[in-house]
């Protein structure tokens, strides 16, 4: 991988008792639990290891504290694009409970009604990619799983479905970047948690 390139951090926000249940958290303003709080401060030494950055946050309260415990607060910017999914009608349930009622629905495929669809969320991806693809260093950003997760399969240039075949823990770092040139992105790592409390 080419050194020079910039690379994209991308930080999930930490534990709240939705994530925690397994319930789809989209535009419902949870904090964190304690342990989310606590996630977040180790995240946050991991963090000041890794040199400058321009930050970039959700404007949700999860990603937000999560920002400010880890102590990157004070330099982040509020980025609309970066808020998570949202679930529209499915807003609180978990999978198993909408599968009773629509078997084989998957999320980056089918959407939400009420809800944000697929390409819906592509786009806003888009959007942030062409934003940071503008900027010379490197970003990290602050947000949630769903929401990340697409963003790392549009900075492939794959479609919103790409979204399904990685998972993404509560307070874990992962990073985009290139190989050789800005034509070779790549996913340098994914999902790492190992800066956390065992």
């Amino acid at each position: 991988m080419h050194k020079s390139l910039p690379i994209v951090y991308l930080a999930r926000h930490g534990e709240t008792e939705w994530s925690l249940s397994g319930q789809h958290t989209g535009r419902t303003d949870l904090p964190l639990t304690p342990a989310g709080e606590r996630d977040a401060h180790a995240l946050g030494e991991r963090l000041r290891k890794l040199g400058s950055a321009d930050v970039f946050t959700s404007p949700l309260q999860r990603a937000r504290r999560t920002c400010k415990l880890a102590g990157m607060m004070d330099r982040a910017q509020v980025d609309p694009d970066l808020v998570e999914w949202n679930y529209g009608d499915y807003e609180g349930l978990r999978t198993s409970e909408i599968h009773l009622e629509r078997p084989g629905w998957n999320l980056f495929r089918d959407g939400c009604p009420g809800g944000e669809s697929p390409q819906d969320v592509q786009d806003r991806a888009d959007r942030v990619i062409g934003r940071f693809r503008a900027k010379k260093g490197n970003l990290l950003v602050f947000s949630s799983g769903h929401f990340l997760r697409v963003l790392a399969g549009s900075w492939l240039g794959l479609d919103s479905r790409a979204g399904s075949l990685w998972l993404l823990g509560t307070a874990s770092l992962s990073a985009l970047g290139y190989e050789h040139s800005p034509d070779e992105p790549v996913i340098r790592f994914w999902n790492d948690a190992t800066h956390l409390p065992r």
